[in-house]
């Protein structure tokens, strides 16, 4: 007694499978008709043959391409399958990483936007007293110009960061090493500052944080940001407070994000202790 043989169409009913993509298999050479009628072309398969549909779909999902699957199906040894699939795992573990650098990067893009929506939704301007948590960012010292969008979206240190196999995130931070220079319009050196998504050698980095600051949002064009300064100078004054001579400016959205200067959101950071 012949064993029964189903059409393409038929197949692609039992399998749930297209029949472009059997006829895509067959021309991979991954899963060929039993029989094709001489007149009408018509492909033929066995049940045996239906069996190999499953496994495909297996191998696919675990993320093998057709040609890899050849061997596979054809039967082989457990060396084969050995070797194969470690050198797929690899595949997977590299592939695992990038992804999880893509949504490191496009999560703490999106909190830093979600942050600046707050800031100005609710007119946040206060001057406020926190503690900055203490972590480690990569750092490049570079001249300044009082050209801000050059020194946000800073081609210098996009190389550095290529230069040393790595990736930031978050957000740009500036360490200004006088902010009085700063605001007079004296300042010619800073320190651009952000954290890498990879590990680090040592003296590419620099611990951020561990003190207390004085800190305060800025709404709007970076033209403006000394009206700020002067509202912590007065703040401090008034509270008891004393600012180290650093500050720094931690750009939540900018240039990378917004072309309307009137939405940029910076926060200022100052150091400060209790005069005595």
């Amino acid at each position: 007694m012949s064993e029964e043989l189903y059409t393409i169409g038929k197949v692609g009913e039992i399998c749930q499978i297209t029949t472009k993509a059997l006829r895509y298999y067959d021309k991979m050479g991954i899963l060929s008709p039993d029989k094709v009628a001489n007149e009408s072309g018509y492909r033929y398969y066995s049940k045996k043959n239906l069996l190999a549909v499953p496994m495909i779909k297996y191998y696919k999902q675990s993320g093998f391409k057709l040609e890899e699957m050849r061997g596979f199906l054809k039967g082989t040894t457990y060396d084969f399958f050995d070797k194969r699939f470690r050198k797929k795992i690899d595949e997977l573990n590299e592939l695992e990483k990038e992804i999880n650098l893509k949504k490191r990067s496009i999560k703490d893009w999106h909190n830093l936007i979600v942050e600046a929506q707050m800031v100005i939704e609710n007119n946040v301007c206060d001057v406020a007293v926190k503690y900055i948590n203490s972590h480690n960012l990569t750092f490049l010292n570079q001249s300044f110009e009082y050209d801000y969008m050059d020194s946000i979206i800073n081609i210098e240190f996009n190389n550095y960061i290529d230069s040393i196999n790595n990736a930031v995130t978050g957000p740009v931070i500036i360490c200004f090493p006088s902010f009085e220079d700063k605001i007079n319009g004296k300042c010619n050196k800073i320190k651009i500052m952000q954290e890498t998504i990879l590990k680090c050698k040592e003296e590419v980095i620099i611990e951020f944080g561990g003190w207390m600051a004085v800190a305060c949002y800025h709404i709007g064009t970076h033209e403006t940001i000394n009206e700020t300064y002067k509202k912590i100078q007065e703040w401090t004054k008034g509270h008891g407070y004393i600012c180290s001579e650093e500050s720094y400016e931690r750009y939540v959205t900018d240039y990378w994000t917004t072309k309307n200067m009137d939405k940029f959101v910076t926060e200022i950071l100052v150091k400060v202790k209790r005069e005595n």
